[in-house]
């Protein structure tokens, strides 16, 4: 097998991550489930809850809740149907809403994924950007402020950023909505919050991989070539600065994917975020471990594409 071979090292990578797929979907559903089995409460009465409102239900309506979803079964029966459902690929249906978790969840994450989407996209806009120039010129005052102001920014959690940006542009100027309300502004404030933790981490990533490419011996010797500073950039220094950076996306991916939880919620946005946490207060089992399962099977799904992306910048990968 040629070890260049950028189709088949990409093919190996697939066939991989589909068994850590399959590995990951039994384990997270699983803890999932074990995990609600685990919290205190009536579970009965969090779902008539969640059907009827707190004001509206009765101890006769959480029995009836208990008996129609028999949810007194032993956990090891539950367990076991609900493999059994999964080995179908059926989520099965809302304990609330008594609709399917698919139908749920795909009207769900096309919400998250426009959010995530427009943050990523930020992020990796200007993030890399900064880090590039600054280094370029490492040690200069763009790199100690970038540097300050990437500390800064990383040490305020996203709901404490989203806060005051809804202070400053919803309450103060009046310039965009304050939550998800179907305005095309509405989408703003949720994404430049998870984008601004992304791009302070990544613009540090993209000027220390700059720093070391511009010292490097192949980049010395294009410049003793005399190629200028911006040819040898072009040809030499910005693939092999980016694939640490691409690298670092598979990292990044875990604070956005932690971010949505907390941004949708924050901001009302109607995404998968949002749906899990109201799902956790009602004890709707069906669609946490749904929802949960989609998050880490995304996951998985990110990272191999980061993977491929790195296989097809960097040869050496594909030689090891």
């Amino acid at each position: 097998m040629d070890p260049l071979n950028p189709r088949r090292a990409a093919l190996v990578m697939l066939a991989q991550r589909l068994g850590q797929a399959v590995v990951v979907a039994v384990l997270v559903s699983t803890l999932g489930f074990l995990m609600m089995r685990a919290l205190p409460g009536d579970v009965a009465f969090r779902i008539a809850a969640g059907r009827y409102g707190y004001d509206m239900v009765t101890a006769a309506a959480a029995d009836a809740v208990r008996t129609e979803l028999q949810i007194d079964r032993p956990i090891l029966v539950a367990l076991g149907h609900w493999w059994r459902e999964l080995a179908h690929v059926n989520l099965g249906t809302s304990m609330v809403s008594g609709e399917p978790v698919t139908t749920l969840i795909a009207h769900q994450l096309g919400s998250t994924l426009q959010l995530a989407g427009l943050a990523m996209g930020l992020a990796l806009a200007i993030g890399p950007a900064l880090g590039f120039a600054a280094g370029r010129r490492a040690g200069g005052r763009f790199d100690d402020g970038l540097r300050a102001g990437a500390v800064a920014i990383r040490a305020v959690p996203p709901f404490m950023l989203g806060l005051l940006l809804v202070m400053l542009f919803s309450v103060q100027i009046g310039a965009l909505p304050a939550a998800a309300d179907g305005e095309p502004g509405s989408l703003v404030l949720p994404a430049v919050t998870l984008a601004v933790g992304l791009i302070a981490s990544s613009s540090r990533v993209a000027r220390d991989a700059m720093w070391a490419v511009s010292r490097s011996p192949f980049f010395l010797f294009a410049r003793t070539k005399g190629l200028t500073d911006g040819d040898a950039l072009w040809r030499h220094g910005l693939r092999n600065a980016a694939v640490p950076v691409v690298a670092y996306v598979g990292v990044q991916l875990v604070y956005l994917i932690e971010g949505v939880v907390v941004v949708e919620s924050l901001f009302a946005w109607p995404g998968i975020g949002h749906a899990l946490v109201h799902a956790i207060f009602e004890r709707d089992v069906p669609m946490i471990q749904g929802t949960v399962l989609v998050m880490a099977l995304g996951f998985v799904l990110l990272n191999t594409l980061v993977d491929v992306a790195c296989l097809a910048i960097d040869p050496r990968r594909r030689a090891a």
